[in-house]
């Protein structure tokens, strides 16, 4: 068969992705070092729901790539929420500067390049950062996820999970970290372990070791995050005045020191979401896209439970209409199970150093459709800005592979100056609900209580809780979105954790509605 023209390739390629619904531009056809403007490549919008990976060595565009992909969402009208851990992404609120080499290069592409500025909402873990807090309760975080933070093992883990339920049963709010304590402090003193006698009570060496990581949980910035007003992960679904949807972007200055809570922190946000939201099946677009960034970190060491519930959200949130894209340097970050759900794939370039670097590299390249490319060569000797690229098109089925000088993002390509990011903060409709931490009537407050009324001392330890909020009142924020909040789902797949769940709530007399990950489904 004779070797098709640099030409015919390029046709192929523009072709395969003639998309007949909306979709996104991320750049033009690169056949044998020729830009083909004509030949551009996308990805259609009713398949973002389908996952993908945005993949690279570091310094090779994944940021840029991020930001190009999150201005046309946006302009779409679909909402995405994006970490950002440099800082880079808050140029998204600085219009781009049109410089002879940006326009030329957008040129060479047939971009038709303008300056622009869109909707973005900072985010930040429990204040630490600029940007709106976001925090969680720990009765909400649950004990799945909380025991994957600690580091807890599988003893330890369940014994977490006792006394999760026994907080359930009697109503005692786990709002924050002093909370947790007050309750596994009880269980194990003379008053309380009278309580979970008949399923064996909780050991005072596991409670010991729970509480000595609650500490370092503590130090590593646990106190801010885990606490009230809980963020209500609605609030990602918003649309700007205008239209175009809102960009949810969480800043993460202190990644290196946290970055379990992190991770586990957006799978909450994933699991919250999962719950929350109605089936929706096959739409034009997306309601929301989520990408994960340094989505190693999410998988490392992660049990089997974790792994497990991890995998089933990412293959049934597609249904709720969420797009999850996993950004990490390699795809071998990312477990097979939850690979091969990802159906998009913009892979930048990769070195090859070591050996294991070489290994790594073929593996990739083997998971791409057949092509006219030599893939290796393609994913080594692409430059800052390009990608290797195949997406799944209308009908279901990959498109050609292609390699692809990236379009540029018309915001500004790094970060904005400090005062543009505190007016964007300060202007938030989110600060005035979630901007000042309350200290809410809690399981702390309530075990106090009891012990005041037993005439035991008059309340625990509380060197450790934390000033009265002078913020608003303990109810809890209605969501700000355009449409009123989907109803709360009850179905769920089946999880270990989940069955454990249940079958102690049955023991101890009540239900516990609890999802994928332990996690606890908001009362409507």
């Amino acid at each position: 068969m004779a070797q098709k023209s640099p030409a015919e390739r390029a046709a192929t390629i523009a072709a395969g992705y003639a998309f007949d619904g909306s979709s996104l531009d991320l750049g033009a056809a690169l056949v044998d070092g020729e830009v083909f403007p004509d030949a551009r490549v996308g990805l259609p919008l009713q398949m973002m729901n389908r996952h993908g990976l945005v993949a690279g060595a570091t310094g090779t565009g994944k940021t840029i790539t991020l930001q190009v992909m999150a201005e046309q969402l946006s302009e779409a009208g679909v909402p995405t929420f994006l970490a950002d851990i440099k800082g880079d992404l808050t140029g998204l609120s600085t219009a781009g500067t049109g410089s002879p080499k940006l326009l030329e290069r957008t040129a060479s592409v047939g971009m038709d390049w303008e300056p622009r500025t869109y909707p973005v909402d900072y985010l930040c873990l429990g204040g630490d950062g600029t940007g709106v807090p976001v925090r969680a309760t720990l009765s909400s975080f649950g004990p799945l996820l909380l025991a994957r933070v600690l580091g807890l093992n599988e003893t330890q883990e369940s014994s977490l999970l006792l006394v999760f339920h026994y907080a359930d049963k009697k109503d005692l709010e786990l709002d924050d970290l002093k909370d947790l304590r007050a309750v596994i402090t009880h269980l194990t003193s003379d008053a309380g372990k009278a309580d979970l006698a008949e399923l064996g009570g909780l050991n005072k060496a596991t409670a010991g070791v729970i509480l000595r990581n609650l500490v370092t949980l503590e130090t590593q910035g646990g106190d801010r995050f885990f606490g009230a007003p809980e963020f209500d992960s609605a609030e990602l679904l918003r649309t700007a005045d205008d239209g175009r949807g809102v960009i949810s972007c969480l800043e993460l200055p202190t990644l290196l020191q946290q970055p379990l809570l992190f991770s586990t922190f957006l799978m909450w946000l994933l699991a919250d979401l999962f719950e929350e939201l109605p089936e929706v099946g096959d739409a034009d677009k997306p309601k929301l896209v989520f990408f994960l960034d340094e989505a190693h970190l999410l998988f490392k060491d992660a049990s089997k439970a974790f792994m497990d519930s991890i995998t089933t959200t990412v293959r049934l949130i597609r249904s709720k209409g969420v797009g999850v894209f996993f950004v990490t340097q390699t795809p071998q970050d990312v477990p097979a199970e939850v690979l091969g759900q990802l159906a998009n794939r913009v892979q930048h370039a990769l070195r090859a150093f070591t050996p294991a670097d070489a290994k790594a590299l073929r593996a990739t390249a083997s998971t791409f459709p057949l092509s006219d490319y030599d893939l290796e060569e393609a994913i080594t000797a692409a430059g800052t800005g390009e990608a290797v690229i195949t997406v799944m098109n209308e009908k279901g089925a990959p498109t050609p592979v292609a390699w692809t000088r990236m379009f540029s993002p018309r915001s500004h390509m790094g970060a904005s100056a400090a005062d543009v990011v505190d007016e964007v903060v300060a202007a938030s409709p989110l600060l005035e609900a979630y901007g000042t931490a309350e200290d809410r009537e809690s399981a702390f407050e309530k075990l106090a209580a009891d012990k005041a009324r037993a005439g035991a001392p008059e309340r625990p330890d509380d060197s450790r809780r934390r000033p009265e909020s002078t913020g608003r009142a303990a109810s809890r924020p209605a969501p700000r979105g355009t449409g009123s909040r989907p109803a709360s789902r009850t179905n769920s797949q089946e999880n270990p954790m989940v069955d454990a769940a249940v079958k102690v709530a049955g023991i101890l007399g009540k239900e516990i509605v609890r999802g994928l990950f332990g996690t606890r489904r908001r009362r409507r």
